[in-house]
């Protein structure tokens, strides 16, 4: 019996010291949410609200860079466990992973060279992979689209006159504008809610609901207790 009890005791003691890990994978440049600061830790909103969610449910957190058009089937193909990278739920995307609740509500808007005139914008650089991408493809067939791996590219095309105008989501654009002083937004904040409605969520493999489940008790934690709060004023004040 006292065996028996002992036995019971070391398995119990061994199970609850093993934390869950999660491998989170992101595309690093597209600050505020994740970027690589100089000693090239992934750092953003995304980065501590998945620490904030990991120390919740006390769960080992790791990140690693992966190209944003990527991120999907690397979860399909299950190199990560998670992707939390200013992804927007959509019912597309809804097809191929499981979301957790939104992190974020996201909407978008274009930028430019000051002084452009809006009503004259024809060439539109986009994130490739992107809701963005998608929106402008499907919705706005006047505009001539070029696709970027990231937006550093597309700025330096837009300040040298290749294309007239950036669309994303509004806080990656107001993060440009404060670093890029001769660029402002023009047009208005486009908030169609077929592709920017949903808000931001953090995405996994489909067979993952557990893991879902967990990040999303984690989310509604942090954002009760204030931690999101504070993890909110500290990148997304400036907006």
């Amino acid at each position: 019996m006292r065996k028996t009890l002992v036995a019971a005791l070391l398995l119990g003691a061994s199970l609850g010291a093993q934390a869950l890990d999660i491998r989170f994978a992101m595309e690093p440049s597209y600050p505020p949410f994740e970027m690589t600061n100089q000693k090239g830790e992934i750092i953003g909103f995304d980065v501590d609200v998945a620490n904030a969610i990991c120390k919740e449910i006390q769960a080992n957190c790791s990140f690693q860079s992966q190209p944003f058009d990527g991120l999907i089937q690397g979860l399909k193909q299950k190199r990560f466990d998670a992707v939390i990278s200013g992804m927007g739920i959509t019912e597309a995307r809804k097809k191929q992973v499981l979301f957790s609740e939104p992190y974020f509500a996201s909407s978008a808007a274009f930028i430019a060279k000051k002084g452009t005139d809006f009503a004259k914008v024809k060439n539109i650089g986009v994130q490739n992979g992107t809701t963005y991408q998608n929106y402008v493809s499907k919705e706005k067939p006047e505009y001539r689209m070029k696709s970027y791996a990231s937006y550093q590219e597309a700025i330096l095309d837009v300040q040298n006159g290749r294309i007239d105008a950036i669309f994303g989501d509004v806080p990656v654009l107001v993060d440009m504008i404060t670093k890029t002083p001769d660029l402002e937004f023009v047009g208005e904040r486009i908030d169609n809610p077929t592709y920017f409605g949903n808000g931001l969520g953090i995405a996994t493999n489909l067979k993952n609901q557990p893991l879902v489940d967990e990040l999303n008790k984690g989310l509604a934690a942090i954002k009760v207790n204030g931690e999101y709060q504070k993890i909110y004023d500290k990148w997304m004040a400036v907006q």
